[in-house]
C-alpha cells in the first residue's frame, strides 16, 4: 500500500512513522508513506497557500491552485482509490471504514489547515471525506496519522500475531473483553477462573458474554448493527 499524505506541516507527522508499526511495515516493504508540502506548489514569490475568504469572515482558506497542482501531479503518475479528505465535518472514522481503506492499493490523505480548504478542490478530487471526532484540531495532521495507523496495521504481516487484528474492538461491533496476565492474583484481585480452566469453548463463551455487556453499558449504539 502507498500513502500520499498533502500537508502544510509534513514534518508534524514523520515521528510517528519511525517506530513501532508503522516502521516495520515500512521496513517490510508493505507500506510506504510519502509526504507532500502544499507550500512546494504555491504559484508566488512568497510562497502563500492560503488567503481570505470570498464574503468575508474570520481566519484563512487554503488557496484551491497549490492544492489542485499538487494531486494532480499525483494523479498524473498513478491511479488512486480514494482521495481523502480529513475534516471535522466529514464521516466519523470507524473500524469497517479502515477495514475497507486496507483492502486498497493507493490513497492520498489531504490535511486541512486554517479554516479549510477551498470548496472547488472538494468538488474537483475529493472521492471521501473523513472525520476523527466530534472536535476541531489545529490541523489535519494528526487526524491523518490516526487514520493512517488503523489501516496499516490491518494489511496482511504487518503484525506480529495476524489474529489480533480481527479481535480488536469494533471489528464485530463489540468492545473488548476485559484481559488479563500474570500474577494471577494482584492486591487481593484475582482472575476470572474461566481463564485458568483450559476450556476454550467456555472461554470464548465468556468472551463473548462480557464483551455484549461491556458494549451495552458503553456503547448501546453498536448493538443496532448486530
Amino acid at each position: 500500500m502507498r500513502i500520499d499524505i498533502i500537508s502544510v506541516l509534513p514534518e508534524l507527522m514523520q515521528s510517528p512513522f519511525q517506530t513501532s508499526i508503522l516502521k516495520r511495515a515500512m521496513e517490510k516493504g508493505l507500506a510506504e508513506v510519502h509526504f507532500h508540502n502544499v507550500r512546494d506548489f504555491a504559484t508566488n514569490k512568497h510562497r502563500q497557500i492560503d488567503d481570505t475568504p470570498y464574503g468575508g469572515g474570520a481566519g484563512m482558506v487554503m488557496m484551491v491552485e497549490p492544492l489542485d497542482l499538487c494531486i494532480s501531479k499525483l494523479k498524473a503518475e498513478r491511479n488512486y482509490d480514494e482521495i481523502i479528505y480529513l475534516t471535522p465535518d466529514g464521516t466519523t472514522l470507524t473500524q469497517r471504514i479502515a477495514n475497507r481503506l486496507s483492502t486498497f492499493e493507493n490513497l492520498i490523505f489531504l490535511c486541512g489547515h486554517y479554516k479549510g480548504i477551498d470548496q472547488r478542490v472538494r468538488d474537483l478530487h475529493v472521492t471521501q471525506e473523513i472525520s476523527i471526532g466530534d472536535y476541531v484540531l489545529t490541523g489535519g495532521e494528526l487526524a491523518a496519522c490516526v487514520l493512517a495507523d488503523s489501516v496499516i496495521r490491518l494489511l496482511p504481516g504487518v503484525l506480529n500475531d495476524e489474529q489480533s487484528a480481527l479481535t480488536d474492538s469494533f471489528q464485530d461491533d463489540l468492545l473488548s473483553p476485559p484481559i488479563f496476565t500474570r500474577p494471577e492474583v494482584y492486591k487481593g484481585l484475582g482472575v476470572p477462573k474461566v481463564l485458568l480452566s483450559g476450556n476454550f469453548g467456555a472461554i470464548e463463551e465468556w468472551r463473548h458474554d462480557e464483551a455484549v455487556r461491556i458494549t451495552t453499558e458503553r456503547r448501546p449504539d453498536l448493538l443496532e448493527n448486530n
